[in-house]
């Protein structure tokens, strides 16, 4: 996948659903994996043409586990001449170690997520910015299904009353596959995840279950996708 067409789903998305307003100050998540790389370069392209001016911060909340180094995403961010800044916490030790998490993720999420709007808001922020893909959108939507009994996904833009800080999600339109090919591509590196469930994961079932449906039933992902947009889920219909 080239800039060009990164942009073009990025800014459908961002249109759509009035993701960026005039003088928004926006703090993007950066993990260093695909995802958040192609949300970093496609934003800070967007922020040169874009008709309403934002401001980017980049922050990373590091988890404290062994093996992540940031030092590359560093580097990007000075080079596209963003802020950066790397927030350390004990996420990994209270999950791993403390509590003995037997199914971390959702836990992990909430504690991380809490962590970045934190750092958002001292940086003066109004928007975070975070990197689900069009694949995670449907994953998201089946593991609610499997795992809650419930029909629900995140939304495109949400609100905590608690921080006044809005969750936006500008690459909701990219398929995974073409942020894979948009690294490999570009030959950017990334971080691998430190995350000692990495690879084993309700998630990954769930992507691999998909995978295997796909198979069977063409245009799977776009079908669901499709329903999930035409749906009166929260934050898909206009109302946040």
């Amino acid at each position: 996948m080239k800039l060009q067409k990164l942009l073009s789903y990025v800014r459908r998305a961002v249109d759509d659903y009035n993701m960026i307003e005039e003088g928004d100050k926006i703090a993007i998540g950066v993990s260093g994996g695909k995802d958040s790389i192609c949300l970093l370069l496609a934003l800070k392209h967007l922020q040169r043409f874009y008709p309403k001016h934002f401001e980017l911060e980049a922050i990373t909340v590091s988890l404290g586990l062994p093996g992540a180094t940031y030092d590359d995403i560093q580097t990007l961010c000075d080079e596209i001449g963003i802020h950066y800044t790397v927030v350390h916490t004990d996420i990994g030790q209270i999950i791993f170690h403390e509590r003995k998490e037997k199914n971390p993720c959702s836990l992990c999420a909430k504690m991380r997520k809490g962590a970045l709007n934190d750092a958002a808001e001292k940086l003066g922020c109004n928007k975070v910015a975070l990197g689900h893909n069009k694949d995670d959108v449907v994953e998201t939507f089946f593991m609610s299904l499997f795992y809650e009994g419930r029909i629900n996904c995140f939304a495109p833009v949400s609100y905590l009353d608690r921080k006044k800080i809005y969750s936006i999600r500008p690459l909701m339109y990219v398929p995974e596959w073409e942020a894979k090919s948009f690294v490999v591509k570009n030959q950017i590196n990334i971080v691998k995840n430190p995350c000692l469930v990495d690879g084993n994961t309700k998630r990954q079932e769930t992507k691999e279950l998909l995978a295997e449906l796909s198979k069977n039933y063409d245009n799977l992902q776009e079908k669901v996708f499709g329903a999930i947009k035409r749906s009166n889920l929260k934050g898909w219909n206009g109302e946040i």
